[in-house]
């Protein structure tokens, strides 16, 4: 990287940390997660939530109740502002799913669902479309068997190249995405899955490494050693240089000033309890769906609380700027532009981050 390249980067990051001080004063919700359920039909190692196929969640929020809650945000803000994303577990295990969503859609939300694509059938593709959804990401950790292993599901691999088949042949939907979660046994495959998916006509493949996280944490094996970590990260910034795909990395750490503002569309920084927040299926009030469900982090629960009110009014622990500051990285160069990293890698017990992607790809 050139001197002035470099400069020129510090000057964006500088702007974009004077950019998320002022989101943490105004707060303005545009993202919102929907955890539909907890029930999934796969039990995959690295799940973040720690869904599976034991039917044990009993509390969902029923029809009437998150009709309510959708229904009184959109009468304290401008619905058309929050994206809602739908997730779980297996979203399309709700059967009232679309019911609820069409409705929501009336209310002026945009809204969008991560599927694992086995229950995606024509059929539920034309649900989709009458319940106005605009985006889906379809989950794909690798080829065939590799795939089927990763989630626990034979034949699953197949299910989920169908449903982008059937998603892509409607021409409806604004953003179709493949999402591939990067781990040890998937590395080296990175360039037979851009093969694969880059004919597929789908519009971008988002390219994410295992966190250490809910299930994860019991495969700390699948974990990319800070070598492979670089290999991704070189590979994504190769392949948006030449693809008609988009190819983006996740939200999930700051990079440096060698990659900000090259894998992604946008400078890194933790939305989360700023402008993203979730209802959990229980009904608990929360940030994003990742980090973990610490009691003291749940901000109330809407079958007691108005989601609405409860965002303007807590939510305060994660609008602090230091928020994740510690001794580890107090000296750090890059603190004012990292802030310790994303919320949902913070360990509260060691009161650190638990990965530095900077020291990663150092």
């Amino acid at each position: 990287m050139s001197l002035f390249s470099e400069i020129l980067i510090r000057g964006q990051l500088r702007l974009n940390s004077w950019y998320t001080n002022y989101l943490r004063i105004t707060h303005p919700l545009n993202y919102l997660f929907w955890e539909a359920t907890l029930n999934c039909n796969f039990n995959c190692l690295h799940c973040g939530s720690r869904a599976s196929r034991q039917k044990q969640h009993n509390n969902e929020l029923t029809t009437k109740e998150i009709k309510s809650v959708f229904k009184s945000i959109s009468q304290q803000t401008d619905s058309k502002k929050i994206m809602l994303a739908i997730t779980g577990g297996e979203p399309l295990l709700r059967q009232d799913l679309f019911d609820v969503m069409i409705y929501a859609h009336k209310l002026g939300f945009n809204w969008g669902m991560v599927t694992n694509g086995f229950l995606v059938t024509p059929k539920i593709v034309d649900q989709m479309k009458q319940a106005g959804m605009s985006t889906i990401v379809i989950s794909i950790d690798g080829i065939g068997k590799k795939h089927d292993d990763f989630r626990q599901t034979p034949g699953s691999y197949t299910k989920a190249i169908d449903a982008i088949k059937f998603l892509v042949k409607t021409n409806f939907f604004q953003n179709i995405q493949i999402t591939t979660v990067i781990n040890q046994n998937n590395i080296n495959d990175l360039e037979e899955m851009y093969g694969v998916f880059s004919q597929l006509g789908i519009n971008s493949w988002r390219v994410v490494n295992m966190d250490p996280i809910g299930r994860a944490q019991d495969s700390q094996k699948l974990l990319l050693k800070p070598s492979q970590f670089k290999q991704m990260i070189e590979f994504i910034d190769k392949k948006r240089l030449i693809s008609k795909m988009d190819i983006t990395y996740s939200c999930t750490g700051f990079l440096g000033p060698k990659y900000e503002g090259r894998l992604r569309s946008w400078l890194f920084y933790c939305a989360t309890g700023i402008t993203t927040a979730s209802i959990l299926h229980n009904g608990d009030i929360f940030v994003c769906p990742n980090v973990g469900r610490r009691p003291e982090l749940i901000q109330g629960n809407v079958r007691q609380d108005d989601f609405y009110q409860t965002w303007q009014k807590k939510f305060k622990i994660f609008r602090q700027p230091n928020r994740t500051s510690c001794s580890t990285c107090k000296h750090c160069s890059f603190w004012a532009d990292c802030k310790g990293g994303p919320f949902h890698l913070w360990d509260f017990d060691k009161k650190q981050p638990k990965i530095c992607h900077l020291e990663y790809l150092k």
